[in-house]
């Protein structure tokens, strides 16, 4: 199935208003960098949602450095910004990938069948020389109900049992970069390291300067996985493995779930090993 929608398809349906779309620039050297660029320049029509603010909830002892939001709240930003189930959603960020990935994920994790992710980001959207706007929009507050799909989402203790060999037909893998994976530098987290039994699939391979590989490059890129196997993605805080869930479910494969607290989380509990 595509999750990925053309840059050509959006500007001819910029003012269908049965399309929302949502800005997810961010930065995670410069939190407050992406409202700011939202400010100055974004696609028309296009709502603005935070990473730490609007899609991760408060930091505690686990669940890792950006865990889930408070889900009432995330559907009532949702609302305000005119979105409901039925809404065709557009997410896009500067052209990195992970962060309109994040929000892809957590719409479909509610349910929603409708949204996508902009090939190519805003930064391929403005290589186009298409139409940009620094105008803030306002919609009529919408109604969604959600139909939250647990599937999506693996918990910690499940990625336990398959670090533990108790279960055999599950694949985890590493998103992040191979030196991070190998444990030979960690910038961000406590601890380096991996989850034990982890394979490495770097979450960036999956896009070429912002857009997102074909879906038979996607399935070569996995070709050593099962498609049968249940697969749990996991990054460093449950971000960058978003695009990965998103190649995967691209080359056609079903099973597919997101270790949201990630690498992060892994390490606050102090009984779990470390590869």
């Amino acid at each position: 199935m595509n999750y990925i929608i053309d840059k050509e398809w959006l500007l001819k349906n910029l003012k269908d208003p049965h399309v929302r779309i949502v800005d997810c620039s961010f930065s995670l050297a410069d939190p407050k960098g992406g409202r700011q660029e939202y400010d100055k320049n974004h696609i028309p029509g296009a709502v603005y949602f935070d990473l730490e603010q609007d899609l991760s909830g408060e930091i505690g002892n686990h669940g890792g450095r950006h865990p889930l939001p408070n889900i009432e709240e995330f559907i009532n930003k949702l609302e305000k910004a005119g979105i409901d189930e039925n809404t065709k959603v557009i997410a896009y960020d500067q052209g990195e990938g992970a962060f309109a990935a994040r929000f892809w994920w957590m719409l479909k994790y509610l349910g929603h069948e409708k949204v996508y992710v902009l090939d190519g980001g805003f930064k391929g959207w403005k290589e186009e020389n298409y139409p940009v706007s620094s105008e803030l929009p306002t919609f009529n507050k919408a109604s969604f109900k959600s139909n939250i799909n647990h599937d999506l989402l693996a918990s910690m203790e499940e990625v336990r049992a398959v670090a533990d060999g108790q279960v055999s037909n599950t694949i985890l893998i590493d998103s992040r970069e191979e030196r991070r994976y190998l444990g030979l530098e960690e910038p961000i987290d406590k601890k380096a390291g991996r989850i034990p039994g982890a394979l490495n699939k770097p979450w960036f391979e999956g896009l070429n300067a912002g857009y997102y590989k074909q879906a038979q490059v996607q399935k070569q890129r996995f070709a050593d996985i099962n498609p049968e196997n249940e697969i749990i993605v996991y990054c460093g805080s449950g971000v960058t493995a978003a695009p990965n869930f998103l190649a995967l479910k691209t080359a056609g494969f079903e099973k597919v779930k997101l270790y949201l607290g990630s690498f992060s989380d892994w390490i606050s509990y102090q009984e779990n090993e470390i590869e």
